[in-house]
């Protein structure tokens, strides 16, 4: 359920980014049991990589936190609507419920047309279609190559699992 101090606090983390240099204004906090267990700002300059984003950062924290890859339960609050990147990873995840503020319209509202030095471009849209695209009909080409060594692993990491449990 919904609550105003936790979207406060995502957007204050989101404000971080106007004094801290490699940060971009998108803050996001994880909570679960109604408290935060963990916080993110996208860090992809400061840590030259790409996946960096608020919403992922705050997963990474709040799995590291609760020393858990499992986030059922857990809702997600962010200062701008996430990219198909971010919420891959919710799903991933298993975040519960979603809250944002600022939507995709009114991001790219402000952010397009900043040069390329200011912020790397990025097409929200298109990432979303080409994430809903069966591989063979994306417009990055891709080739298949050893399936049936890497299916073989897979296999035999999947089979030793089941053992375990």
């Amino acid at each position: 359920m919904y609550e105003e101090r936790f979207m406060r606090r995502a957007i204050e983390i989101s404000a971080q980014a106007l004094e801290t240099p490699g940060t971009e204004p998108f803050g996001s906090v994880v909570v679960k049991g109604g408290r935060i267990v963990g916080e993110g700002i996208n860090r992809s300059v400061m840590n030259h990589d790409p996946t960096s984003h608020g919403e992922t950062e705050a997963i990474r924290d709040a799995c590291r936190n609760l020393q858990t890859v499992d986030l059922r339960g857990c809702e997600l609050y962010t200062s701008c609507e996430p990219c198909a990147l971010c919420v891959a990873a919710m799903g991933i995840a298993g975040i519960s419920a979603l809250y944002y503020a600022a939507d995709m319209a009114q991001a790219g509202a402000v952010l397009t047309g900043l040069p390329e030095a200011a912020r790397f471009p990025i097409d929200p849209d298109q990432l979303t279609r080409e994430c809903s695209l069966p591989v063979a009909k994306r417009q990055m080409p891709s080739e298949q190559h050893l399936d049936r060594p890497a299916a073989d692993i897979l296999a035999e990491w999947a089979a030793r699992a089941r053992s375990r449990v």
